[in-house]
C-alpha cells in the first residue's frame, strides 16, 4: 500500500510531520503500518487510543470479555455506558471517534494456540497487552516463530515493566523469565490490586516503543526491561544479552506452540 497525504491528514498530523525523525516519511509509514493490540483493558486502552490518533494505517484489538464496572477505574477506553458491551466493539468506537483515518480489526475471542499465528501473521508489530502468563509466554512464541517484533508489559499493584522483543536479534521473553512461575506463587490484580494510572503509564510507553519501531527512529527497548515503581518514582533499566541456550528462541528453541496453563487476573486481558 502507498499512501499519500491529504491536507486534513497534513493538519491534523502536523505535530508528528514537522519533528525531526518522523517528517512526512514517519507518518506515511505509520499510515502503512498494521498493529495488533492483545487485550483491550488497562494496557490496551491508552495504547489503542495513542496508535489512533497516530495514524497507524491498521490496528487490530483482540479480547474475548464485556466490559463491566470493576475495568472502568483503569480501562480508560470504555464508559459507564458500555457496561456489557464487547470490549472490542466498546474500544473500536473510541478509536473511530479519535480518528477516521485508521481500519480496525476486532476479533472477540481468546488468543491460544491454535488462532495466534494466523492472527498475527497479519500485522507488522504487536503489543501485549495480556495480563496472564500464559498469554504473554504464547505471545513471545509466536513471534519468535513468525518473525514478528512485539512489546512485553506487565503491571501489578504500583509496578510496571516492559520489554521490545525483536526476535532472532534481541533477547527474549523465555531469555529473560524462562518459563511461567507456579501458579500458587503469582498473585493477581484481584487479590493485589492495580493502580489505574500506572496502566496509562505504560500503556503510553508501548504505544511509543511501537512508534518508534514503525517509523524506524529513536532507540528501542531492546534488551533491556525497563521497571518502574511509580510510589517512588523510579525508573530502571535492566541489560540482558539473547540467551544462546534459550528454549524458545536458540538454535535449538522450539518449532511449534504448545499450551501453557492459563493464570488469570480476574479474567484475561485486564
Amino acid at each position: 500500500m502507498s499512501y499519500s497525504l491529504n491536507d486534513e491528514q497534513v493538519e491534523r498530523y502536523a505535530r508528528h510531520i514537522i519533528l525531526d525523525g518522523v517528517g512526512i516519511e514517519g507518518q506515511i509509514k505509520l499510515l502503512n503500518s498494521k498493529v495488533l493490540i492483545v487485550g483491550a483493558g488497562g494496557l490496551g486502552s491508552p495504547v489503542a487510543l495513542y496508535l489512533s490518533a497516530a495514524g497507524v494505517g491498521t490496528i487490530g484489538i483482540i479480547d474475548a470479555d464485556e466490559v463491566d464496572l470493576s475495568n472502568l477505574q483503569r480501562q480508560i477506553i470504555h464508559y459507564t455506558s458500555d457496561i456489557g458491551k464487547a470490549k472490542v466493539l466498546s474500544a473500536k468506537e473510541k478509536m473511530q471517534a479519535i480518528n477516521p483515518d485508521p481500519k480496525i480489526i476486532t476479533y472477540k475471542t481468546y488468543l491460544d494456540e491454535t488462532n495466534i499465528l494466523d492472527i498475527i501473521n497479519e500485522y507488522d508489530f504487536v503489543i501485549d497487552g495480556s495480563d496472564n502468563f500464559a498469554t504473554k509466554f504464547l505471545i513471545n512464541d509466536a513471534c519468535i516463530l513468525s518473525n514478528t517484533p512485539f512489546s512485553h508489559g506487565g503491571i501489578l499493584r504500583f509496578t510496571g515493566q516492559t520489554m521490545t522483543i525483536l526476535p532472532h536479534q534481541s533477547a527474549c521473553y523465555a531469555c529473560v523469565f524462562d518459563s511461567p512461575p507456579p501458579k500458587e506463587s503469582t498473585p493477581t490484580c484481584s487479590s493485589a490490586g492495580v493502580l489505574g494510572t500506572i496502566a496509562g503509564m505504560l500503556g503510553t510507553i508501548q504505544a511509543t516503543e511501537a512508534i518508534k519501531y514503525l517509523t524506524g527512529y529513536g532507540e528501542l527497548l531492546s534488551d533491556k526491561l525497563l521497571i518502574f515503581d511509580a510510589l517512588s518514582m523510579d525508573f530502571d533499566k535492566i541489560n540482558f544479552t539473547k540467551n544462546p541456550d534459550c528454549r524458545v528462541c536458540s538454535k535449538n528453541g522450539i518449532k511449534e506452540l504448545s499450551r501453557y496453563e492459563q493464570i488469570s487476573c480476574e479474567g484475561d486481558f485486564k
